[in-house]
């Protein structure tokens, strides 16, 4: 039986070679059968399929059922590719988490930690990378927000509040780019934290634990954001970092805020005029 490259592709990363590929789609066809019939099936050179057969089986791919002659019988496509699937993601985790203690610890020892990021994609994981590694507190500033994006951050900032992070938000309620209105208060106005609104111009600012910050902008066409111009810096040169997040608590604590406006209320309308 002949199947496509992408399935070929799909168990060699499972570990499988060319042999044991070729013998594991041609099982899938017959179900179960003696290694004669397996390898006449798979065009496995019978001098092989038995060493073929017992690899796989150790694989988890199939089952020897005792008997003479001795048969083999595949086990379903759904359960080789769940249990490999949660092997794999299991793998990535651990080291997901190695690899990061070893990234994170490294960063401030970067003899210039200046790094310039180009484009929305890179700057919002960037963004979401930053809030991950919160220990005490976030601050974000959105004038800035790419489609999609405000989910994002929702769900990432929900994270930050159960550890009991201090987080705060002053976003624009919406922000037009490349000419789609992003809903950014309508997103994130459920969020149990410390939030206002107000039209911040398209900026982007987070900083982390009063250590590293990202600010992010972009060219203009009228009142709408460029994305393909976006550009950021990100840095952990405290003594920057602590500046900026002296200027975000000047803002924050300034009352030009509406008391009276609540975005949680459907009724209040927010005015850029």
């Amino acid at each position: 039986m002949t199947v496509s490259r992408e399935t070929i592709e799909a168990l060699e990363s499972l570990g499988l070679t060319d042999y044991e590929t070729r013998t594991y789609v041609a099982l899938n066809s017959i179900i179960s059968g003696t290694a004669t019939e397996i390898s006449q099936a798979s065009q496995v050179p019978r001098s092989r399929i038995y060493n073929i057969l017992k690899s796989l089986a150790g694989k988890g791919f199939l089952e020897i059922n005792r008997g003479k002659p001795l048969t083999f019988t595949v086990i379903p496509p759904h359960e080789v590719f769940e249990k490999n699937r949660n092997n794999i993601k299991r793998k990535l985790e651990r080291a997901e988490t190695e690899l990061n203690v070893i990234y994170e610890n490294q960063i401030p020892q970067v003899p210039a930690p200046i790094w310039i990021l180009h484009g929305p994609e890179k700057i919002v994981n960037k963004e979401m990378e930053i809030i991950s590694r919160a220990k005490k507190s976030i601050f974000v500033m959105g004038g800035l927000m790419f489609p999609g994006e405000p989910a994002k951050l929702g769900m990432n900032l929900q994270k930050t509040l159960k550890k009991g992070i201090d987080t705060r938000i002053l976003t624009a309620p919406t922000c037009n780019v490349d000419g789609v209105e992003v809903p950014v208060m309508e997103v994130l106005k459920e969020l149990p934290t410390e939030t206002k609104f107000f039209p911040v111009p398209y900026i982007k600012l987070v900083v982390r634990d009063q250590q590293e910050m990202l600010i992010a902008f972009c060219k203009l066409s009228g009142k709408t954001a460029i994305s393909e111009t976006a550009i950021c810096i990100w840095n952990q040169y405290e003594e920057f970092v602590d500046t900026i997040a002296g200027i975000y608590d000047f803002i924050w604590s300034m009352d030009f805020f509406s008391q009276d406006f609540n975005p949680k209320k459907s009724s209040d309308k927010f005015s850029y005029e």
